[in-house]
Order: structure tokens, then sequence, then C-alpha cells
């Protein structure tokens, strides 16, 4: 009898707290926003991707098992400028034929202060992957309302590094910076 109950505890303790604890967030894409700007000549050029998911995995008892990923459709790419979408979607930039997703899927998390961590994980943008930390703040705490938000830094990325370049002669032309600085901020809401 003993033994069967040290058995029940052992289950019950097995599912408790972290499993327990474990909660999933879904992004809301209404409310959220992944942007990037870039400068040229004189100027900034920026735009955003209008089609996105992704999952948020939070343990708070222990934040360094949570997990974030997400999946961007780079058709969904809006500078304002139709011809300059047409053209970032074609095949001698983003090639959204062949590499139509950005995707982000973290290795591991840092929890670096009450409401804010580092997250590390792979980017893949135009079929090459790259580790990239995330830098989140939860600027509206998890609570009983089911929805929180997430603002996100992140250096910024090198074009080079993900092979999105345009023709040697349109680069000189353009005058588009290599770097672009990315904007994210994302709004989530506790899956049922």
């Amino acid at each position: 009898m003993r033994s069967r109950n040290l058995i029940a505890a052992i289950a019950i303790a097995g599912l408790s707290p972290a499993v327990l604890s474990a909660e999933t967030y879904r992004f809301d894409p209404s409310s959220s926003t992944i942007g990037f700007s870039v400068r040229q000549f004189l100027g900034t050029t920026q735009g955003k991707f209008t089609v996105f998911n992704g999952k948020i995995n939070v343990e708070r008892e222990h934040p360094e098992n949570s997990a974030v990923t997400a999946q961007i459709d780079v058709r969904s790419i809006d500078t304002r400028i139709k011809k300059r979408d047409d053209h970032l979607r074609s095949a001698e930039f983003f090639d959204v034929e062949k590499f139509p997703q950005i995707t982000f899927k973290s290795r591991s998390v840092k929890q670096t202060g009450p409401q804010s961590g580092d997250i590390l994980g792979d980017l893949t943008i135009h079929g090459v992957t790259k580790q990239v930390t995330l830098h989140v703040k939860l600027t509206t705490p998890l609570n009983e309302t089911k929805q929180t938000r997430w603002a996100v830094t992140v250096d910024p990325i090198t074009r080079r590094d993900f092979n999105l370049m345009f023709a040697p002669a349109e680069e000189t032309v353009s005058g588009i910076s290599q770097t672009v600085a990315i904007n994210i901020e994302i709004e989530a809401k506790r899956a049922e």
C-alpha cells in the first residue's frame, strides 16, 4: 500500500509544478509588428511583413525551459511601394518562389531581469541560417487576461550574411546600406 502511495506521489510530482506551469501563447498578427528599416542615400526605407505566426511556450518556474518559434511569409513584405515590393520578392532578392518563409527557432532562453530575457536562436532567411539573440522585454505581465505584449530588440543584421544582394551594378547605384535594423513588437494570446 505504501509503495502505491509513493508511486502516485511521484506521478503527481512529475506533473507539477513545471508541467502545470507551462503555458502556450500564440502571436496575434493583428496587434503585432515585425518590421525593418534600412538606410538608402540620405533617407531611410521602412517596411514590415503583414503575414506571420509564432508560438511562445512559457515555463514560469523554469524560464530557461521556455521556447519560441516564428514563421514569416516573405510574400507579405510591404514597403508601401508596390514596384519595390515586387522587386524584393523576385528571384533577384528574396526569391519567394524558392524561399517563401523566414523562420526563427530558439535554442536557449536566459532570464536577464524580472520582466526581460535573451533568446538565442536560429534565424533562417533566403536559405541561410545564422544565430541571433533576441532581447525581449515583457511590457504587459503574464496574468489572467490571457494576453501579453513583448518588445523585442536585436542587433542589426547584415544583408550579405543572408545572400540578400542585388546585382553588383545595382548595389552601387541603389545606395542601400548593408545593415538592416529590425523592429518587433509581439502581442500574444494564451492558447486554450
